[in-house]
């Protein structure tokens, strides 16, 4: 959304850290779209929320059809995603992956490649995974995630994980047992 109406120019523009330490070194420093996303940067996404607003966010939550579509109130506007106003299903995540894969989202063609370049975790000659991660907060225990698609022989996988988590070092969890699936079920087979 951000992308899409001009909040955030292109994936390079870099914002200004507001010099708040937070307890995630890699969040404190002034940072870029591109490596927000990686970092899953939360003050960086706040600041985009904000400078979107709440009348243009919930229209494109809404127009979109993310999960249940809530954002809550206006003062919810850069905690909604982190506070569970907002809620999707593991399914829903995937079939909204399968609609940015196609480029059946109401985003341009722009867009959706900056999109799907920036989700690229590892990409070799024999395939693409894209990905990103999360962790809601909100409940008890913590929900960690990690939602994308595997292109490799002409074919696309999408998966959706999600696990408990119970403290920091659980986080790379949720990508090992992702690509343990992938392995499993032959993909990936060729990488240790």
């Amino acid at each position: 959304m951000a992308l899409e109406t001009g909040v955030v120019p292109d994936d390079v523009a870099v914002l200004t850290w507001d010099g708040i330490h937070r307890d995630i070194d890699a969040w404190n420093h002034d940072t870029n779209l591109r490596q927000a996303f990686k970092d899953s940067t939360v003050w960086f996404y706040q600041v985009l929320a904000r400078k979107a607003g709440y009348e243009r966010m919930q229209q494109f939550i809404h127009k979109v059809g993310y999960g249940n579509r809530q954002i809550g109130t206006a003062a919810d506007i850069d905690l909604f995603w982190l506070q569970q106003p907002l809620q999707i299903t593991p399914q829903e995540q995937i079939k909204f992956l399968q609609r940015l894969y196609q480029g059946d989202l109401p985003f341009s063609q722009r867009t959706i490649n900056l999109v799907k370049d920036i989700m690229v975790r590892e990409q070799t000659p024999d395939y693409t995974l894209r990905g990103k991660t999360g962790w809601l907060t909100s409940t008890k225990p913590n929900v960690g995630w990690f939602v994308g698609y595997l292109e490799q022989n002409k074919n696309v996988y999408f998966f959706a994980t999600t696990l408990d988590m119970y403290k920091p070092e659980d986080a790379p969890v949720r990508i090992e047992i992702t690509r343990r699936s992938l392995k499993d079920l032959g993909l990936l087979a060729h990488i240790n």
